[in-house]
């Protein structure tokens, strides 16, 4: 069931994403050559409850840390460790933060170090991606011109969308209704409303978008063809001529 927020709820929910907002700024300061993941959930952990938040992922589904760490050809759901992260390392981080009630989800992909050229535009092109997404979104939108506008980006670059995972509304519930796809049609599907919360989270391959799962862990989402892989994500709410960021400054 898909809700609309009120006012009230609206605000926690911006309280929420600037626990979020804040986690990323201060994990950015972290990721430097030799660090382990496990460190960066450890200190992400700490950062949230510091502001009176409490990791929303940490036992969703039996998910046994704070923050989703993934490394290079790892598109999602990367669990902590105490894996090193190396010069030339790219890493997407993803931050759920509850408070008063209310989620919000937010990512980003982090250089580590000097990268190569490629993942340098593969990180350009995927943030890029997420505000042509955002762009589409208003009241009386269709929620299939999101995906459009990130696939057409895409293909233009010679990127790929992962279609088997895909945003999704936030409020009380970490994931609600509605689906929100990094593909689609234009002026197709869901019809968005003024008051609805979604997050828009492109991931995009530098290879192909197939998928495989990491059999050791059950969580890990990599690239079938090991090719590097970046995410970024915001939470926002749908306005009369537009959208707001819950999760930015």
């Amino acid at each position: 069931m898909i809700t609309i927020k009120n006012d009230e709820e609206i605000q926690k929910m911006k309280v929420s994403g600037h626990i979020n907002y804040l986690t990323h700024e201060y994990l950015k300061t972290l990721i430097v050559p030799g660090i382990t993941t496990d460190y960066l959930n450890e200190e992400a952990d700490r950062f949230i409850r510091s502001h009176g938040g409490v990791p929303s992922f940490l036992n969703y589904n039996g998910y046994p840390k704070s923050i989703c760490t993934s490394i290079n050809d790892e598109i999602v759901h990367g669990i902590p460790s105490k894996r090193l992260l190396e010069e030339g390392d790219i890493i997407s981080i993803d931050i759920g933060v509850l408070k008063d009630g209310y989620h919000s989800d937010a990512a980003r992909t982090y250089p580590v170090g000097k990268i190569s050229k490629q993942d340098e535009e593969l990180i350009f092109h995927t943030k890029k991606m997420l505000m042509i997404g955002l762009e589409e979104v208003k009241n009386g939108a269709y929620i299939g011109s999101i995906g459009a506008a990130i696939s057409t980006y895409a293909k233009k670059h010679e990127l790929s969308v992962v279609r088997e995972l895909v945003g999704h509304g936030v409020g009380k519930n970490l994931h609600e209704d509605p689906d929100v796809p990094n593909y689609g049609k234009y002026n197709t599907g869901i019809i968005l409303k003024t008051g609805m919360v979604i997050a828009v989270e492109p991931m995009i391959n530098s290879g192909t978008r197939n998928i495989i799962q990491y059999e050791d862990d059950d969580w890990t989402i990599l690239t079938r063809d090991h090719k590097n892989s970046a995410h970024f994500e915001h939470t926002v709410v749908v306005t009369d001529d537009g959208y707001k960021i819950l999760t930015g400054e």
